[in-house]
């Protein structure tokens, strides 16, 4: 079931606009989430801000927005940041476009769904969606969300559009820095064989490959201890890593190739 929009705004492109609305394309909603509970009553313990001087409460009305600045604090008041409000608040106009591959997975952050916000508005945003989608590219904005701005990627994706935020250029490390120390050489044989592993175990995606265990595991728990049963299992034992050189591994490659070629067999005469 779609979920409520929490940004509703207009995509731009040079003089055409329309209305649009976007939602988190992901959602985290569904995990086991704790309260902090007090063991004594049994009733949530709440948090409240204290002065880190005086240790006294802080009343609402009380609290401001502080930048650190030569060791005092500059404090900035509500209507202050709205003062600041840019454009790309409430519209996101395209100025930019790019090829679709020449930006890296690492720089795509959070996704999220942009959909037309009314029937008079689909007309524009199908032109600016399959125009981009014709072209092959990308479009590049900016977006203000929770009062910071971010670069965003616009991606055309059926008959809507994908938003990506970007990280910021300071926030994405070169992949050199760790990969070059790595050997880059590999033995024909241990790679022919390993290839075959791979074609015996390869599948086509499924939503089940994610599944979350642990999640799993702990509604079972929960579920248990609700009932009143106290008995769960032990804690499971990480084995430790086991030494290898590289007789092992090609011995462990033909053993695993003989496990997929059995486990492919058994799946044919079902």
């Amino acid at each position: 079931m779609a979920v409520r929009p929490y940004w509703k705004g207009y995509l731009k492109l040079s003089l055409v606009t329309c209305p649009v609305a976007m939602s988190p394309a992901t959602s985290e909603s569904e995990k086991v989430r704790f309260h902090t509970i007090n063991r004594a009553t049994h009733n949530r313990v709440v948090s409240h801000y204290v002065d880190s001087v005086t240790g006294k409460e802080v009343a609402d009305k009380d609290e401001v927005k502080g930048f650190e600045r030569g060791g005092e604090y500059v404090l900035l008041e509500e209507d202050e940041l709205q003062a600041v409000n840019l454009e790309s608040v409430r519209t996101i106009e395209i100025n930019s476009f790019v090829p679709r591959e020449s930006i890296d997975w690492i720089w795509l952050d959070k996704a999220h769904y942009l959909v037309p916000n009314d029937k008079v508005g689909e007309d524009a945003f199908a032109v600016i969606r399959d125009a981009m989608a014709a072209e092959d590219v990308v479009g590049i904005s900016r977006l203000v969300i929770g009062r910071r701005e971010h670069a965003i990627m616009l991606e055309p994706r059926g008959n809507g559009i994908v938003v990506w935020t970007l990280h910021y250029g300071d926030e994405v490390r070169d992949e050199d820095e760790y990969f070059d120390r790595i050997s880059a050489d590999t033995d024909p044989k241990l790679l022919e064989i390993a290839q075959e592993v791979i074609q015996g175990q390869t599948k086509h995606w499924s939503p089940s490959f994610v599944k979350d265990p642990m999640q799993e595991s702990l509604l079972k728990i929960i579920a248990a201890k609700k009932k009143g049963l106290k008995k769960f299992a032990k804690p499971v034992e990480v084995p430790a890593a086991a030494k290898s050189n590289v007789v092992d591994l090609m011995a462990a490659l033909k053993k695993s190739l003989e496990g997929s070629s059995k486990k492919s067999s058994s799946k044919a005469k079902r």
